[in-house]
């Protein structure tokens, strides 16, 4: 008798289908402001989670960072629209549990501390992964960080 071996259809950045990523702010950026240069590198992304193959989450620290520039325009139309569409996400929030181990990692990894949250809140909610177009993650080998496209 042969064993039956699972299939996996890899998806964007070679994720497999059903995982969820947390996805840094650049990113959310780069798509809802259609950037000219960079939204291309994650369109594929956003896309797989369209079509249902992946899942999507990120942090109240990236809809704070998200939301700060339409703000800051004086575009609250804007800013609430950004706010309803990444609230079709999971938006994980920054518990004190997160908050120390984002110390661990930023004392570990030597990151900025916006980085370490999100490297944190992704480890917290079992993400397969971290997508960020952030170079400052380099230095973190033993969790899946993908920056931009790779899928």
């Amino acid at each position: 008798m042969t064993e039956t071996v699972p299939v996996y259809n890899a998806g964007w950045g070679g994720l497999s289908d059903g995982a969820t990523v947390l996805v840094d702010t650049a990113p959310w950026i780069y798509i809802l402001e259609d950037h000219p240069v960079w939204a291309s590198q994650f369109v594929g992304l956003f896309e797989a989670a369209e079509r249902g193959r992946l899942q999507l989450a990120l942090t109240t620290v990236t809809l704070a960072e998200v939301l700060a520039g339409p703000f800051k325009a004086k575009q609250t139309a804007l800013a609430k629209r950004y706010e309803k569409a990444l609230g079709r996400y999971q938006v994980v929030p920054l518990s004190a549990q997160v908050a120390v181990m984002a110390a661990q990692l930023r004392v570990q990894y030597r990151l900025k501390l916006p980085d370490a949250v999100q490297l944190a809140s992704a480890l917290d909610i079992g993400a397969a992964a971290l997508v960020t177009h952030d170079r400052d993650f380099s230095k973190v080998l033993d969790f899946p960080v993908l920056n931009g496209e790779t899928g």
